[in-house]
């Protein structure tokens, strides 16, 4: 089968998203499949309207030569002209990480976002969701749809850990050990948690944030002046983005996972940390839910709450009897999630049967 995919800047960004269609090209390439990557460069977003009417876009687009053709949504503003223009049968096919309009912000922007998005979605023949919250969200704004859940693997990375090493973790003198994992974004909440965390005495925790700084070089400065504000230097470490290997050691050595984002389709990286056994500290908006069960293999909490992430942190710096267990239920929720290579046969099948039929032989 032939495969096109349209991605912003490629596919070496670091969130979850780019992760996601990293593994899934690589997975079909691994089963035979031939995937075409068509790359438009991402900007700011007045600029990527402007795509529907680049010629340079259109002869990418008209070039590919593919049985179905698979748009990562966050490039949904470029390509809403672009498909209603599509002369061919090939099919459409829109992955869906999470809507731009469910972002916490001003509702008049998200009014705004809400239009465009609407309108990219209406061109598309059919979806991938990373999760049934996702999906809900896109048929709100649509209606029904064609289309399946193929929620991200988190199998990347070996945690090399066991049941025996997460309880005597959990137990081990000293602060609270706190991970969190994700781009240095206002989306992602950092800022939350540092203000949460300040609450707390300051020798009950540690942070090591690891995390992309130049998406939004302001929200990083706007990190490292908080973290002087609030006095909390000493427990903070701003780790950057870390290869694999390194993240790995860093979530092996940690107590818990806490990304408090202000909404997240799914959150691959709570999924990550639960299979070295961290419990993840995730927030009640959007999709975390469906990954994290509150009380059990992690806290949900309400978003820009600094007040109830204290909470959390406090309840499991003092009762390590509860985190172990927390831990090690984390530990075989992750074990029981689909695997990657579970997700791409879904998609691989699931895009297999909607390509058009061949031509007859005369």
């Amino acid at each position: 089968m032939r495969l096109g995919l349209v991605v912003y800047d490629g596919l070496e960004g670091t969130s979850g998203g780019y992760r996601y269609d990293r593994r899934l090209v690589a997975g079909l390439r691994e089963r035979g499949h031939e995937v075409a990557v068509v790359t438009i460069p991402r900007e700011e977003y007045g600029r990527n309207l402007l795509d529907n009417v680049s010629r340079a876009v259109a002869a990418d687009l008209a070039a590919l030569e593919v049985d179905v053709l698979l748009q990562d949504e966050l490039c949904h503003p470029s390509l809403i002209r672009h498909n209603r223009r599509r002369d061919d049968a090939t099919p459409v096919v829109a992955i869906v990480h999470h809507l731009r309009c469910q972002e916490p912000r001003a509702a008049w922007q998200n009014v705004f976002y809400r239009a465009i998005e609407q309108r990219y979605l209406e061109t598309v023949d059919a979806f991938v969701y990373n999760s049934e919250t996702t999906r809900e969200t896109v048929e709100a704004l649509v209606g029904p749809t064609t289309g399946i859940v193929a929620p991200p693997g988190g199998d990347h990375i070996d945690p090399g850990v066991t049941r025996t090493q997460i309880c005597a973790r959990a137990h081990e003198p000293g602060p609270l050990r706190i991970v969190f994992v994700g781009t240095l974004i206002e989306r992602k909440g950092l800022h939350t948690l540092l203000q949460g965390l300040a609450a707390r005495p300051a020798d009950e925790w540690t942070l090591t944030v690891v995390g992309d700084p130049t998406v939004d070089p302001e929200y990083a400065r706007r990190i490292d002046r908080l973290i002087d504000i609030l006095g909390v230097r000493e427990s903070v470490t701003v780790a950057g983005r870390l290869p694999d290997a390194a993240l790995a050691s860093t979530l092996r050595e940690g107590h818990l996972l806490a990304v408090p984002s202000g909404y997240e389709g799914f959150g691959i990286v709570y999924l990550e940390g639960m299979g070295f056994g961290l419990p993840a500290l995730a927030s009640t908006a959007g999709g975390a839910s469906e990954v994290v069960t509150d009380g059990e293999t992690g806290v949900l909490v309400p978003p820009d709450e600094p007040l109830a992430i204290a909470e959390a942190v406090g309840s499991l710096a003092t009762d390590r009897e509860r985190l172990a267990e927390m831990g090690v239920a984390a530990w075989d929720a992750y074990d029981a999630h689909p695997t990657w290579s579970d997700t791409v046969d879904r998609v691989a099948s699931f895009t297999a049967a909607l390509r058009k039929p061949p031509e007859p032989s005369p």
